[in-house]
């Protein structure tokens, strides 16, 4: 298998890439952190999506992994248009550019899979995180729409929905809110944060051969804090 993986320089991009087994190829915006792969594209979705899709093309992905994202938290009102902009690029124009990019070749292989890597507020939504939640929520959507489009093909499209995260991004996010990491800890059920490495579990699993008939999915792997509280 080719595999690519965005925003593969930390965090959970950084826990797939080390984990899953075949030829990794990963992209982000450092170079410097990207250096520990043999096959690396310095990229920033924002601007140069184009250049990972020839990359893509070049060297015949048939697992795609959308992790790359970010995350604005920010009242509605406060919310620029240039803020909206780049964040609808990065979070959701970009991973479907990249899907249209590799799903010829892996038509051509009668198999594939792709990967979204979504969150839990796009599947509950998020408090003054109107943006991110939005874009993460269209690309569930989109998701289940590909899972139909290309279920013929052999090629399996599923969400990833991870709650908070142990990583870099998720501990900034816990201290630009209103709320503490232990006072969120303490809503989410088995009060604990996801490690990043659990992701890249089930990225694992998805990608398999077992997990063939796993189409269209949005999995919730946010240690309870989707069921309620």
């Amino acid at each position: 298998m080719n595999i690519l993986v965005t925003g593969a320089s930390r965090g959970i991009g950084k826990a797939i890439a080390e984990t899953l087994e075949g030829n990794i190829f990963v992209s982000a915006r450092s170079e410097e952190l990207l250096k520990r792969y043999k096959n690396y594209c310095v990229c920033d979705l924002a601007y140069e999506a184009d250049k990972l899709g020839k990359y893509i093309r070049e060297n015949n992905i048939d697992v795609l992994i959308n992790n790359a994202g970010e995350y604005v938290y920010s009242p509605i009102e406060n919310i620029t248009p240039e803020e909206t902009e780049h964040i609808i690029k990065v979070n959701l124009e970009a991973p479907l550019y990249l899907i249209s990019q590799a799903v010829p070749y892996m038509k051509s292989q009668k198999r594939g899979r792709i990967i979204n890597i979504g969150s839990i507020s796009g599947v509950m939504g998020e408090s003054n995180a109107s943006l991110y939640s939005a874009t993460k929520a269209g690309l569930i959507g989109a998701s289940k729409a590909l899972a139909l489009e290309l279920a013929g093909y052999g090629i399996t499209v599923n969400t990833i929905n991870p709650g908070w995260v142990d990583t870099d991004m998720g501990n900034s996010s816990a201290e630009e809110g209103d709320f503490s990491k232990r006072e969120i800890t303490e809503c989410i059920p088995q009060k604990r944060f996801v490690s990043p490495y659990e992701v890249a579990g089930m990225v694992k699993y998805l990608i398999s051969d077992e997990a063939k008939g796993v189409t269209g999915q949005s999995i919730n792997l946010c240690a309870g804090l989707s069921v309620g509280y």
